[in-house]
C-alpha cells in the first residue's frame, strides 16, 4: 500500500516501538546499488551513507556505542519522576500495542499508558476476536500496568491506512477523509459495543480509561458516550474516564464544547499535522513538509490546551511529536500535562524534562507560536539548545 511510506505511518510506528532505524522517501538510486554494498543508516538525522570508508565506519560504530552508553545513563534514572528544574511534574506515559510492550514500558519507567492501540489486538487475524479474547488481552495489559498506572485504551482506529480483513470497507477515493476511526464505530456499533464491554469487564484489574479516535464533531462524541454509558449501566460498572483524540482541526477549534463532555484530551500530532497541512503523511514527495513543529500545528495544540484548562481538564500528546526530544520543552511550555511516547524513548524524554525549566519552556513555546514557518521553529530550537 502506498500509505506505508511516511515517517508517521503505521509501519514506521511499529519500527520505532522496536527501536529499529527506519528511513522513508529514499532516492530511487538506492535500488541500483550492488547487493552487499555497505550502508550507514542514520535514522536520527535521516541520512544514508553509501559505501563508507573504514574511517567513517569506525566513527559511526563509535557513535552507536556512545548512544548506547547514554541510553544506559538515562535508564538508570528512568524510574524517577520527570520534574522540571522549577518543580513541575510531567507524566511520561507509553504508547503500546501488546502485553509485551506493556512489560517493556514498565521496565523503561512508564508512569502510565497514554495510548493502547487496540487495533493491534485486532489486526493479525482473519476474523474479529470475540469479546472474551479482547477482554483477556486488555485484562492482561491492565494487570501488567497495575492500579497505580492508568491505561488509556483507544477504541478501534482502523480505516485510512489500516484496513481489517474481516471488516470489508467500500473502496474510497480519499480513505483518510472517509469512514475511519470512530466513524466506523458509529456506523457499525456492534463491533464497538463488543469492544467497550470487553474493556469495561476488565476495568477493575487496573486503572482503565477509554479514548475515542478521530472525533470531529460534538454529535459523534455524544453518540459514543451514550453507548459507553449504556454498557456501563448494563454491566453495573462505575464511571470509567473517557477522553478523545484531538487529531481533526474541527475538534481543536471546538475543543471548548468537547471539553464539557470528556475527562481528558490526547493530541494525535501525526494525523493533526496531516489534516492541518492538507498533506497525506505518506506522500513520497510532500511528507517531509508535513512537520508537526509547524506553527499552525502548535497553534492548534495551544488552542486545545487553553480550552481544556478552562474546563478543568488535562491534555496529553500521544503523537510522534511527544517522542521528538527537541519538541519536549515546547509541548510542556504549551501546558501539555502528559507525554505519551514510544517505549524506547521513555528514559530520554524523562531526562529531557528534568533538564528544562517550565518558565523557560513557556517562553520558548510562546516564541514558537509566533514563528512564521517550520524552519523558524527549528532555528529557534537550535539556538535554545
Amino acid at each position: 500500500m502506498h500509505h506505508s511510506r511516511g515517517s508517521s505511518s503505521h509501519a514506521a510506528i511499529i519500527a520505532r516501538s522496536n527501536d529499529l532505524p527506519y528511513l522513508v522517501n529514499v532516492e530511487d538510486a538506492m535500488k541500483d546499488l550492488e547487493d552487499g554494498t555497505v550502508l550507514l543508516l542514520d535514522a536520527k538525522r535521516g541520512k544514508i551513507k553509501v559505501a563508507p570508508t573504514d574511517a567513517e565506519q569506525a566513527a559511526f560504530t563509535k557513535k552507536i556505542e556512545n548512544a548506547a552508553k547514554q541510553a544506559e545513563e538515562y535508564q538508570r534514572d528512568a524510574h524517577k519522576p520527570a520534574i522540571t528544574k522549577d518543580g513541575f511534574q510531567v507524566e511520561i506515559a507509553a504508547n503500546i500495542g501488546s502485553v509485551e510492550d506493556a512489560e517493556k514500558a514498565v521496565a523503561a519507567g512508564a508512569e502510565a499508558v497514554g495510548l493502547l492501540r487496540s487495533e493491534f489486538l485486532y489486526m493479525e487475524r482473519l476474523n474479529e476476536p470475540t469479546e472474551e479474547e479482547q477482554a483477556e488481552k486488555v485484562g492482561a495489559i491492565l494487570e501488567v500496568m497495575g492500579k497505580e498506572r492508568p491505561v488509556i485504551i483507544r477504541t478501534l482506529d482502523v480505516g485510512g491506512d489500516k484496513p481489517l480483513p474481516y471488516l470489508p470497507m467500500p473502496h474510497e477515493e480519499n480513505p483518510f477523509l472517509g469512514v475511519r476511526g470512530v466513524r466506523i464505530g458509529i456506523e457499525r456499533p456492534s463491533i464497538l459495543r463488543r469492544q467497550i464491554r470487553a474493556i469495561l469487564s476488565q476495568a477493575h484489574k487496573g486503572h482503565a480509561r477509554i479514548m475515542y479516535p478521530m472525533i470531529s464533531a460534538l454529535d459523534e462524541l455524544r453518540a459514543v458516550n451514550a453507548l459507553v454509558r449504556e454498557e456501563q449501566k448494563n454491566l453495573g460498572v462505575e464511571h470509567v474516564e473517557v477522553g478523545i483524540m484531538i487529531e481533526v482541526p474541527s475538534a481543536a477549534l471546538m475543543a471548548d464544547k468537547l471539553a464539557q463532555e470528556v475527562d481528558f484530551f490526547s493530541i494525535g500530532t501525526n494525523d493533526l499535522t496531516q489534516y492541518v497541512m492538507a498533506i497525506d503523511r505518506g506522500h513520497p514527495g510532500l511528507a517531509a513538509r508535513a512537520d508537526a513543529l509547524h506553527p499552525a500545528v502548535l497553534r492548534m495544540i495551544e488552542l486545545t490546551v487553553r480550552a481544556a484548562e478552562d474546563a478543568g481538564k488535562w491534555v496529553g500528546v500521544c503523537g510522534g511529536l511527544a517522542s521528538q526530544i527537541e519538541a519536549v520543552p515546547i509541548l510542556i511550555g504549551l501546558g501539555v500535562k502528559e507525554l505519551s511516547v514510544s517505549v524506547p524513548a521513555l528514559p530520554e524524554v524523562k531526562h529531557t524534562v528534568r533538564t528544562v525549566s517550565m518558565e523557560e519552556s513557556r517562553k520558548l513555546a510562546q516564541a514558537a507560536l509566533d514563528c512564521a514557518d517550520t524552519s523558524d521553529v527549528k532555528d529557534l530550537l537550535k539556538s535554545h539548545q
